[in-house]
């Protein structure tokens, strides 16, 4: 089932990495994003791979995995994908849907360009980022 103009914009409003970025931002993100179904088993990020985009969870969850351990279990409103975007460099697990997922997807391009335009979710990525690497790195020692 296709997600509405009307509801991509509720789902970003709802979502707190985009609480700073303006309504007319989040409104260009809502037109940017394409809707994406997986069924569950199915690899949406391969380790090991350049990432091509950024996905925010609708609906369903996913399973991250590195090697042959799940280090993550993400559901609604959460997002995936942005380490690879930022640095350019092969994603470092992979991320299996758990069960049928929609996700709403922005290709890398239109995610730079986001980050350009939108200081604010450019901020809010960044916080995340931080704390997902400071939760790896208490989580190994």
């Amino acid at each position: 089932m296709a997600i509405s103009a009307e509801r991509r914009r509720a789902l970003l409003d709802d979502v707190g990495l985009f609480a700073d970025v303006s309504p007319e931002g989040r409104a260009s993100i809502a037109a940017l994003a394409v809707e994406a179904d997986f069924p569950a088993g199915r690899t949406i990020a391969r380790q090991g791979e350049i990432g091509t985009g950024f996905f925010l969870i609708e609906r369903g969850a996913v399973d991250v995995v590195r090697g042959s351990e799940t280090i993550a279990h993400l559901g609604p409103g959460e997002f995936f994908g942005e380490l690879s975007l930022l640095d350019h460099a092969p994603r470092i697990s992979s991320v299996v849907a758990a069960e049928p997922t929609t996700c709403l997807a922005l290709p890398t391009w239109d995610f730079e360009a986001l980050l350009g335009r939108e200081p604010g979710l450019t901020l809010a990525i960044l916080r995340v980022v931080a704390r997902r690497l400071q939760q790896v790195s208490t989580d190994h020692h």
